[in-house]
């Protein structure tokens, strides 16, 4: 558990890893539904991944080591899926705004499913799997029948994720780039929420009507959109 400066709320450092594989009709992405009798995000489709353990630190402190090791075995268990620190790429990390019930500083991985291991999940946290692409979850996010919901870092990932016409595409770009930082001002609007990010001009002060460059998430109800536009 850690706290940032200013912050009454624990937070719970986690990992999360986004596996890829190529197919027939471009590169597709796992996400794992959890159950919808756990109280944490009940019903949602994720990647797979949780809490980091004690165990999973290898002795040095290091952060960054402590998280792989947590994404590793966390995609074990969720998934049952063996994979290893060197397909591991550091793509984003993600600390939950102030004001939520439970916060969490998490960190997320990319890695290439290169083999045919099958996806067994655990059937207790987590309930159903699916393979599919970027372009397949967006339709689906977008269609108000549709029961399927994501939260934003989910979302978000899949568009940053989305262009790329195959993994190998896709590792190479993660690996020559800087991992970014989403620490979200999460200010509440007419329907839903807005997710302001650090190079949005309404950041610092909460103000999403503010002028200038646009960095952000809403959420409202089930539907999502994120904005990047500097």
């Amino acid at each position: 558990m850690i706290k940032l400066s200013g912050s009454v709320e624990p937070i719970y450092p986690s990992a999360t890893v986004i596996l890829m594989r190529d197919a027939h009709s471009g590169p597709e992405v796992l996400l794992v539904q959890r159950s919808t009798a756990v109280k944490h995000m009940g019903g949602m489709w994720v990647f797979p991944g949780g809490r980091v353990d004690p165990a999973d630190d290898p002795g040095d402190g290091d952060p960054l080591r402590t998280a792989m090791n947590a994404a590793i075995r966390e995609t074990e268990e969720e998934a049952g899926l063996k994979i290893t620190e060197d397909q591991l790429e550091y793509l984003s990390h993600w600390t939950t705004p102030e004001g939520a019930k439970k916060r969490f500083s998490t960190w997320f991985f990319l890695a290439i499913l290169e083999d045919d291991q099958e996806v067994q999940v655990d059937g207790g946290e987590i309930a159903f799997h699916r393979w599919l692409s970027p372009r397949v979850a967006f339709e689906e996010i977008r269609d108000p029948n549709n029961p399927f919901r994501l939260m934003p870092p989910t979302y978000v990932s899949l568009v940053d994720l989305a262009d790329y016409s195959d993994c190998q595409a896709a590792r190479e770009a993660i690996a020559k780039r800087e991992p970014i930082s989403y620490v979200p001002n999460m200010v509440f609007i007419e329907g839903g929420i807005c997710f302001l990010y650090e190079e949005d001009a309404g950041y610092v002060e909460g103000d999403e009507q503010a002028e200038g460059p646009r960095h952000r998430s809403y959420m409202l109800g089930d539907h999502l959109e994120y904005i990047c536009q500097y």
